[in-house]
């Protein structure tokens, strides 16, 4: 990744391109209205990559976190016109860094398709999948 700047800055997140991205590119997010996806950023650390020359965002994440037990990693996409330029890779990197100082006990995530780019910040499979369960409250 070659001079994109990552920042946790609220202001210069555009909700709209987010909403736009994964309600109808995200496999996890389709669908999802703006209404719901503001809340989420809302309720959320955010984190954008933007382009050094335009300032146009081109990835971004979210984390759901208490800043002291655990962290939800979740929202991560990169913009189809930079995936390749290792910028994925950048993006976890940071949200790794900026919460390692809280001394978590872990952070999660969920993905189908990119275990590979999280694989690289040393995110495994969980090691007693058998202890964890969830509460399914609505499809996505």
């Amino acid at each position: 990744m070659t001079d994109y700047v990552i920042s946790t800055d609220p202001s210069r997140l555009d909700p709209a391109k987010i909403h736009q991205w994964l309600s109808t590119d995200a496999y996890w997010a389709l669908g999802r209205s703006r209404e719901k996806q503001d809340q989420a950023i809302a309720g959320s650390l955010n984190f954008g990559v933007y382009d050094p020359v335009s300032g146009e965002l081109v990835a971004y994440a979210r984390v759901v976190t208490d800043r002291a037990t655990f962290a939800w990693l979740c929202d991560v996409y990169v913009d189809r016109a930079v995936r390749g330029k290792g910028v994925g890779v950048a993006l976890v990197a940071a949200v790794r860094e900026e919460l390692e100082p809280c001394g978590l006990r872990r952070i999660l995530l969920a993905t189908h398709d990119a275990h590979g780019v999280y694989a690289k910040q040393g995110f495994a499979p969980l090691e007693h999948p058998e202890h964890w369960m969830a509460l399914q409250l609505q499809r996505p």
